[in-house]
C-alpha cells in the first residue's frame, strides 16, 4: 500500500489551533504527515520542515493554514513542490494561488481538512 503524504503548510504545536487538529487527526487516519514551520524542530512527535523546498517526496496533498500574505511568497515553492492536490482550509483563499495552481494543473479545493476526514472525502 502507497503511503499517502500530506504537507501541513503553517502548521501549529498548539493544540487549540486547527493545524494541530488537522495534524492530529491525519495521524490518527494513518496518514503521512509533514508538518511545515519556519521555526518549531517537532510537532506531535514529527519532524517539521521550516520550508517547502526541503521536501524531496512526492507529495499527495497540500493543506494550507496560512493566508495569502504568506502563502503568495511561497508560490514559487508551492508550484516545485508539484501536489497532487491543494486544500484551501477556511481563511487561506488566494484568487492568484488558485490561478497559479489552475495553469500549472494541479487541482485544487476550497474546503476544511478536519470535516473531509471526519466524512471520509479526504
Amino acid at each position: 500500500m502507497q503511503t499517502h503524504r500530506v504537507v501541513v503548510l503553517g502548521a501549529s504545536n498548539k493544540p487549540h489551533r486547527f493545524s494541530n487538529k488537522a495534524i492530529r487527526l491525519l495521524l490518527e487516519y494513518g496518514y503521512h504527515v509533514i508538518p511545515v514551520h519556519p521555526r518549531l524542530e517537532n510537532i506531535e512527535g514529527l519532524a517539521v520542515k521550516h520550508d517547502l523546498h526541503h521536501i524531496p517526496e512526492t507529495i499527495d496533498t497540500l493543506a494550507l493554514y496560512v493566508g495569502p500574505e504568506r502563502s503568495l511568497p511561497m508560490l514559487d515553492d508551492i508550484l516545485a513542490l508539484e501536489p497532487a492536490r491543494v486544500i484551501f482550509n477556511p481563511g487561506t483563499e488566494s484568487e492568484e494561488l488558485e490561478l497559479a495552481l489552475y495553469h500549472h494543473d494541479i487541482p485544487f479545493v476550497k474546503d476544511c481538512t478536519l470535516v473531509m476526514l471526519e466524512q471520509g472525502r479526504f
